[in-house]
């Protein structure tokens, strides 16, 4: 249908004035163009340098604290509130609370949910005194939501103390441009050549989106997170960071603050990030969050052999784990592309074939570490973290029968 005569003179009039605004870009609403397509992102360009103008601005005895929660689907969210700067700890940081039926948390007669602060980082993007304040989410009457996974994770932590758990979380993503169908440097329409000199790679023929894990890293390191480095991935456009060694709870806390900061770093690149596991069909690798774990007793001499019975219970629970460990994880877990078959399960020193794998140095030493292999890269960190913890260190947990399937060391 066409467009309507006052709808197009209205367009006509914005774009008329549009040069006496700087720094601004405006995009034609959909409705303006007859045959444009339905897209979910709009591209609005705003001048930097303008808005590092007011950022500059100085302001005492108060700063910014940006509360941030995990919604219905795991995306994390935020709003920012004014805290006076001598109460910017996290004993005396106040609740709060948003509208949970604009988040699917809550119905709209009762959407108030309540937010409570459980680890503060420093805000990279306000920096100064400003900060980042990681919350979870409760009724009004104190009872966490059922999309409060972090609580739940606490509650398994805490069953069982002494051990010492250690994660070190190896969070795979894929970039891509704002059409949210075209990796970073592909050719739009087409493919670029295929997998092999991606990985790990130096050059703008192959490393796309470097500025991204650049900027994502310092801004780590700035905010507190334990990011221990960062690489391409084997698929052109997918790049990896990873959190850790951290303890228990924290090692999600980390993550989750992580991924905010890297949505934050793209938002301001213009470009689009997905951890969907499996982005591109086809003989292109997915998209995993490589899970490694140990316990104090794992760490110490002679720890291989708790290491191993830690992957026979996992292998007793396989399908359980894989039910929990993130969405779509069926297209990724093939038995290619670096991965176990998501129905078999299977461990081995340096094999990334397997579900589970030993590193060469834990095999050589004595003791070490586990990698699970299996989590995907949109799992909930605390559902993964908490559940390896509680299926490795259970005193009754059922156990595998199953041998590792390793390759010798070649001399």
């Amino acid at each position: 249908a066409p467009s309507h005569p006052s709808r197009v003179a209205t367009i006509d009039m914005l774009f008329s004035v549009l040069p006496l605004v700087s720094g601004l870009v405006l995009r034609a609403p959909a409705h303006a163009v007859r045959s444009a397509a339905v897209r979910m992102a709009e591209v609005v360009e705003l001048d930097s340098q303008i808005l590092d103008r007011y950022l500059s601005l100085p302001v005492s005895d108060k700063i910014q604290a940006e509360y941030l929660w995990i919604d219905a689907v795991g995306e994390v969210r935020s709003k920012c509130r004014t805290v006076a700067a001598d109460k910017a700890s996290l004993d005396q940081l106040p609740d709060w609370n948003y509208d949970g039926s604009s988040t699917n948390q809550a119905p709209g007669d009762d959407s108030e949910v309540i937010i409570k602060p459980r680890a503060i980082f420093k805000d990279p993007f306000r920096a100064g005194d400003n900060i980042l304040v990681l919350t979870d989410t409760y009724t009004p009457g104190g009872t966490p939501l059922p999309t409060n996974s972090r609580a739940a994770a606490l509650d398994r932590f805490e069953a069982t103390p002494g051990l010492d758990p250690w994660f070190g979380l190896e969070q795979e993503y894929t970039l891509f441009k704002m059409d949210k169908t075209t990796p970073l440097g592909w050719p739009e329409g087409g493919y670029p050549g295929p997998q092999g000199p991606y990985y790990c790679s130096a050059g703008a023929d192959r490393a796309y989106g470097r500025a991204i894990s650049e900027a994502h890293y310092k801004a780590c390191l700035y905010a507190g997170i334990a990011i221990s480095g960062t690489n391409a991935e084997v698929m052109p456009g997918q790049w990896e960071y990873q959190v850790g060694p951290c303890t228990g709870i924290d090692a999600a806390d980390q993550l989750v603050v992580g991924r905010y900061i890297l949505q934050r770093v793209c938002e301001d690149f213009g470009v689009y990030c997905t951890l969907d596991p499996k982005p591109i069909s086809g003989d292109w690798n997915g998209a995993g969050c490589h899970t490694n774990f140990s316990t104090e007793k794992m760490r110490q001499a002679g720890g291989y052999a708790a290491i191993e019975q830690a992957i026979r219970r996992l292998g007793a629970k396989h399908q359980e784990h894989i039910a929990a460990y993130g969405e779509g994880n069926e297209r990724r877990l093939t038995g290619a592309h670096e991965t176990a078959s998501i129905d078999t399960f299977s461990y081995g020193v340096a094999n990334r074939g397997c579900s589970v794998r030993i590193p060469r140095a834990t095999e050589a030493e004595g003791m070490g570490y586990l990698e699970d292999r299996r989590p995907s890269s949109n799992c909930d960190p605390y559902v993964v973290t908490s559940m390896i913890f509680q299926t490795t260190t259970d005193p009754e947990g059922v156990e595998a029968d199953i041998t590792a399937s390793s390759v010798a060391v070649v001399a």
